[in-house]
């Protein structure tokens, strides 16, 4: 018995890339014209092949807020601050980092400023 030579389709466009960014898969088909019964076909009928899209955007990330810091001066008006880390840099278009540190208003209790307090301090300070 003669073996009918399989008639097949012509190859499907190929799919869109299984991924938006970066690497994925992509695929294409073809159909079997023939009737099955008119011999075994061992033609592919699909065919996957890797698809590389721009590199996906990579988002800042940062570590948790520390504590805030001390208030930098023992008495009166001051300010402490708190920072965090840069985990992650941002690339291919990721969203930029946000502020790393913060301040805040801090008082401490009122400073004295007695008669010849000044005068004193300095003495110390020399």
């Amino acid at each position: 018995l003669d073996t009918i030579p399989c008639l097949l389709s012509s190859w499907s466009e190929w799919s869109d890339c299984s991924v938006t960014c970066g690497k994925g898969m992509r695929t294409r088909q073809r159909m079997l014209k023939s009737a099955a019964e008119l011999g075994d076909c061992n033609e592919e009928l699909e065919q996957a092949e890797k698809c590389m899209l721009p590199e996906c955007p990579i988002d800042c990330e940062l570590t948790e807020w520390s504590q805030w810091s001390e208030c930098n001066t023992s008495c009166g008006k001051g300010h402490s601050i708190r920072t965090r880390m840069i985990k992650t840099e941002p690339q291919f278009g990721g969203t930029a980092c946000p502020e790393t540190v913060q301040r805040t208003k801090c008082r401490v209790r009122k400073c004295l400023r007695g008669p010849g307090m000044e005068k004193r301090r300095w003495k110390e300070a020399r």
